[in-house]
């Protein structure tokens, strides 16, 4: 492993991930996982969304949500089509991959 990378443990949801990740960016990356952690339990806690998959989906959309909007507020661009098709892309493809994850 590059020694500029190096593995880190986040906590989403009681659940342990470990991910690769620069030195640099441990901190954000860690700030990152506990802003998903605080935003999933909300979620689960309102008891309207069952199921680990859709709390990370809904929880997925509502910072993707936010994430938008404060570009479009700070940009005074409009968000794109082309903007949400390929967040929808990336959330997809992560939802797949940790399918295949949970199924090995």
């Amino acid at each position: 492993m590059n020694p500029e990378v190096s593995t880190l443990d986040v906590f989403i949801l009681d659940k342990a991930y470990k991910i690769a990740s620069p030195l640099a960016e441990q901190d954000n990356l860690r700030r990152a996982a506990q802003y998903l952690d605080r935003k999933m339990r909300e979620i689960r806690g309102s008891g309207k969304v069952l199921g680990l998959e859709r709390i990370a989906v809904i929880a997925a959309l509502n910072i993707a949500h936010e994430l938008l909007s404060l570009r479009q507020q700070t940009s005074g661009e409009a968000v794109s089509p082309a903007d949400i098709a390929l967040l929808l892309q990336r959330m997809e493809a992560g939802l797949a991959e940790t399918s295949e994850t949970e199924i090995r």
